[in-house]
């Protein structure tokens, strides 16, 4: 096994048994700034070596439970657990002076607020976000500087049908960014019916959301804007778990500099103007 550099990054990953989290212990696990210090995950791979759940053999790092986070010692904890365990599981770093980077989606605003607190007190960077694929990112910003132009607009989000949460957290955050954009709600040109509710999706943030959940699906998402004579597409596609490697990965490092907590991977990639 590799041995770290004076500058290594002393990484956490809870939630290391899940899909994702065996994608992030495989991903830190081939960075030379990077090691892996500790994995914590459901009961029933506890004790189990991380590495070799993971696929990319033993690292000597068993799998312990979420609790044990309390005594964690690491510079970045990368926590992909499911509904509200992970931001406890992120307050439970903060205190111990660890940053947390945190993959999650439908926070109300008061625990986000709880974090961002935290962090503030402790004046330790936290990076929240619902997609850590670049492209996604990028289609979120690019969704947000079009609404400025284009008032009409209306996302289609697609995912496999084991996802259990409609519409996703992506498509909740690229909601948000229009509506932030966008000076205006745009005038319905008729009185819709629907013969079957629900038919024209859900509103959030003044914009409306359809979800699809079919086998076959990764993760998929089209924002369709509208005007006189023309329509815009933007549209991202992951067809797998490699394409949040670059994001996660960027958020580690990036973690590392910050003071405050950042929600969404957009906030930390370099723009222009």
């Amino acid at each position: 096994m590799r041995q770290p550099a004076s500058s290594v990054l002393r990484v956490a990953v809870s939630g290391a048994a899940g899909r994702m989290g065996r994608t992030v212990v495989r991903a830190v696990a081939q960075e030379e700034d990077l090691r892996l210090v500790a994995a914590f995950g459901h009961a029933r791979a506890l004790g189990e070596d991380a590495g070799e759940v993971a696929g990319v053999g033993p690292l000597g790092i068993p799998i312990r439970p979420a609790e044990e986070i309390e005594g964690l010692v690491a510079d970045v904890l990368v926590d992909f657990t499911a509904g509200p365990a992970t931001v406890t599981n992120a307050l439970r770093a903060v205190r111990r002076g660890v940053r947390p980077v945190v993959g999650g989606t439908g926070y109300d605003p008061a625990t986000l607020g709880a974090l961002e607190r935290a962090c503030g007190e402790q004046r330790l960077g936290g990076v929240v976000a619902p997609n850590f694929a670049l492209g996604a990112a990028l289609m979120m910003r690019f969704a947000g500087l079009a609404a400025r132009h284009f008032p009409h607009v209306e996302i289609v989000e697609l995912h496999h049908d084991r996802k259990k949460d409609a519409p996703s957290g992506t498509a909740l955050r690229t909601a948000q960014l229009i509506a932030s954009a966008r000076a205006a709600l745009p005038e319905r040109a008729v009185q819709e019916t629907e013969t079957v509710p629900g038919a024209r999706g859900g509103v959030w943030e003044g914009v409306r959301v359809h979800s699809v959940r079919l086998p076959g699906l990764v993760a998929h998402q089209e924002v369709v804007f509208g005007g006189p004579g023309q329509v815009l597409r933007i549209r991202h596609d992951a067809v797998s778990e490699e394409a949040y490697v670059p994001g996660i990965l960027l958020a580690i490092r990036r973690v590392m500099e910050l003071d405050r907590l950042v929600v969404g991977l957009e906030n930390l990639l370099p723009f222009e103007g």
